[in-house]
């Protein structure tokens, strides 16, 4: 039997389980208190998932809310939907909008890799459907312990497997992202999705519900126990070593299902009869009935006896805790009833009414003819607690910052340079990643223009015109955790260079900001520093962001994973033809260095690869001449006078000419100034390499100039099998690329 809110008000002193939901006791008590007595258990379960820390962002939404001070616009125009919805909304010229958006499904990736990681693609992929948009790619950063450990052989296998098979299904091109081996998130893997999709600004549809006697509709999937309290209860856990002591049923996804649910959603939206939507993803029905009501400009009526179910034992508890994939609750008129039910029938997926708009100000839902909740909406998805959680500046801060790559061994000569570099593009984190990626459909829909191993995705999204987005996705932990506040503005910088070299025109941000337990006033701190690094930085390269992710808890034991403010950059090229690829183009094209290096070798890829060794201070960000050097790149893509280009990122230089050498099969043969060892392996932001042919490089010289953008020309691109850097080292292209190649297949024992 049900526990009623008339048992509720008569039985105040039974104890109830919120400790094991998750809950703290003052949290319980703020229940109490906003109640006015007891919860029933329905109302103790909705507000147990949706003051998680996944849902409610309590311990960052003081630190989020500085977010406001960024411009709502964009180079190209206003937001249409920023922080604050589903997902953000960005104009993009000629009508068109795209929304974008990163969330994390890191603990239940964990725990059951390929379902963790599954329905992380699939739940993305809803937020961007219930904006009113078609979904047309995705991207993944994905990051793991140790290559060689044994659990990531258990996680990474599953989760590429996960991304692939659900993404593969859907129809969805996968057209870039990251693979990141560091020891910190051993035991604790990041699977940070991204989705994309692209409407006419008209199609723009909000969640609220309105409109007394409007009809509330489940759509899509039937409701099991799979994943209850799955994402919202895992996400505020902290792992043991040996592995989570609370292990909730992770969702189980259907990826068939989903394009079902993608088309007919779809169609509704064109037939114009709902009137608002929301996604079912972490909290389920608990998130949809609250925040769509809350929302809204009434209250609401739900009978949890119409929800259909995959098992009829399910409590309502249970039901109202369910995540279930691929379901979405919906407001629609009676009058258009007919044609949304006749939509749904045509694609098989059922719909059911499962209650309706009211004139007051409660969400009160009915079990078996009795009432099991009776709430205001409001103080369930939106007034949970807030926490201003201590900072503290790390203890070992100082330290780290002190211990710099000053007394590391540099190589001596040429023959050391040659086999720096070998080591490092075999390293795990700077070598192929087409094992993983080979995995995902990067060209189907055929819209495909860019996908990895490419700096940046590209995709047109107008046949027309040839107006194309490009996306990147980027964050150098090891940065982040010398210097969280730089660190964040580096990621930044990194994801606008990726996007700009393509030569599409950076324009927006959304941010998956992943760090360990918020308990932790170091943590925090670190939190602090990489949001106020993150709005800096955006305010200087005038790109806003529009919305994210915030994953709290990931640690495993007392060990933190490094601060991983990951950013996903929008960029806007007006014809996909203009594009620029990285590997080279033709040979005795001559060959650029753009921008200024410094001795940034701190955090480098070098010190990390060659000696283990993370300490110092990482390189300063340019908003400046990051800013030139993407105005440069666009204006020579639009003039088709570069033949490719590179960003210099992880590994310097020297991985640079080594890649862009690995992915056109064409050598090179360049010559350094000062020393070649800084020149090869510096990490200073804010350069890039490329290409152009030697007739375009007087008019690529003057564009360079006018926008103050310093290079220097250092060799050309040469038709021999070999990369050689003058005066130092020769290095042949096939043992370079054997090696690149060979990393992870031959770790994990899967082949080539």
């Amino acid at each position: 039997m049900a526990d009623t809110v008339e048992n509720a008000k008569n039985t105040p002193d039974t104890e109830q389980p919120w400790a094991e939901l998750g809950l703290k006791e003052d949290e319980y008590q703020a229940i109490k208190g906003i109640l006015g007595r007891r919860p029933t258990g329905a109302e103790l379960a909705m507000y147990s998932v949706m003051w998680s820390e996944h849902c409610s962002y309590k311990s960052s939404k003081v630190h989020l809310a500085r977010f406001g001070q960024l411009e709502k616009t964009t180079p190209r125009g206003p937001l249409l939907a920023g922080i604050g919805e589903q997902a953000g909304v960005v104009d993009v010229g000629n009508g068109w909008a795209v929304t974008f958006k990163v969330e994390s499904h890191n603990h239940p990736s964990y725990v059951e890799p390929y379902q963790g990681a599954a329905t992380g693609v699939g739940g993305i992929v809803r937020d961007i459907l219930a904006m009113g948009a078609r979904p047309i790619a995705s991207m993944d950063s994905l990051r793991f312990g140790r290559l060689d450990a044994p659990d990531t052989a258990r996680v990474l296998p599953g989760i590429v497997a996960g991304v692939g098979g659900y993404g593969n299904c859907l129809g969805l091109p996968n057209i870039g992202g990251e693979v990141v081996f560091d020891d910190s998130y051993y035991g604790n893997p990041l699977v940070n999705a991204l989705s994309v999709g692209v409407l006419r600004h008209e199609d723009l549809h909000l969640a609220f519900a309105k409109g007394v006697g409007n009809k509330v509709i489940l759509y899509g999937a039937r409701t099991g126990g799979d994943g209850i309290g799955g994402a919202s209860v895992l996400a505020s856990e902290t792992f043991d070593a040996d592995g989570p002591a609370k292990r909730p049923s992770v969702q189980v996804g259907d990826p068939f299902m989903e394009k079902l649910l993608i088309e007919c959603t779809l169609e509704l939206f064109e037939a114009d009869v709902i009137d608002g939507i929301q996604d079912l993803g972490a909290a389920g029905i608990s998130c949809a009935t609250s925040e769509l009501a809350s929302a809204g400009d009434g209250g609401m009526h739900v009978d949890l006896d119409l929800v259909p179910l995959r098992d009829s034992t399910l409590s309502p508890e249970e039901i109202l805790m369910s995540e279930s994939q691929e379901r979405m609750a919906c407001v629609v008129k009676p009058e258009n009833l007919d044609r949304f039910f006749e939509i749904c029938a045509k694609w098989d997926v059922l719909a059911t009414v499962i209650g309706e708009v009211t004139d007051g100000d409660h969400l009160v839902i009915d079990w078996h003819g009795e009432t099991i909740v009776d709430v205001d909406p409001a103080t369930v998805a939106h007034q949970g607690p807030v926490y201003n959680r201590p900072l503290a500046y790390p203890h070992w801060q100082d330290e780290l910052n002190a211990s710099t790559s000053a007394d590391l061994v540099r190589p001596q000569n040429g023959d050391e340079l040659a086999a720096a570099l070998m080591r490092i593009a075999a390293s795990p984190n700077q070598c192929d990643k087409s094992w993983v990626t080979d995995q995902y459909d990067r060209y189907v829909r055929g819209n495909s223009v860019l996908a990895q191993p490419q700096d940046s995705g590209m995709l047109r999204i107008d046949e027309e015109t040839g107006l194309g987005i490009a996306l990147a996705m980027d964050c150098n932990s090891r940065f982040a955790y010398l210097d969280p506040y730089v660190g964040a503005q580096l990621a930044l910088c990194e994801a606008y260079r990726n996007v700009a070299v393509t030569g599409a025109q950076p324009v927006a941000v959304t941010d998956c900001l992943n760090f360990g337990s918020p308990e932790d006033p170091e943590v925090m701190w670190q939190f602090s520093q990489a949001v106020d690094g993150l709005i800096e930085g955006c305010k200087a390269l005038g790109t806003p962001v529009t919305g994210g992710n915030v994953s709290f808890y990931n640690r495993t034991g007392d060990v933190n994973i490094l601060p991983t403010p990951l950013i996903g950059m929008l960029g806007v090229i007006d014809n996909v033809a203009d594009r620029v690829k990285s590997g080279y183009a033709a040979a005795d094209d001559v060959i650029l260095e753009l921008g200024n290096t410094n001795e940034d070798i701190d955090g480098s890829a070098w010190a990390s690869v060659m000696y283990d060794q993370l300490g110092g201070r990482p390189p300063a960000p340019n908003f400046a001449a990051e800013e030139a050097l993407g105005k440069a790149l666009v204006a020579l893509a639009k003039a088709h006078l570069a033949s490719s280009a590179h960003d210099l990122s992880d590994g310097g230089l020297a991985i640079a000419l080594a890649e862009s050498s690995i992915l056109s099969g064409l050598g090179a043969k360049v010559k350094l100034e000062g020393d070649p060892f800084v020149a090869l392996f510096s990490e200073t932001p804010a350069r890039a390499l490329l290409t152009c042919s030697p007739a375009a490089l007087e008019e690529v010289s003057s564009v360079l100039a006018s926008h103050g953008v310093p290079f220097a020309a250092i060799g050309q691109v040469a038709d021999t099998n070999e990369l050689e850097v003058e005066g130092q080292f020769t290095i042949g292209l096939e043992s370079l690329t054997s090696s690149w190649k060979q990393t992870i297949p031959a770790t994990l024992g899967v082949g080539v």
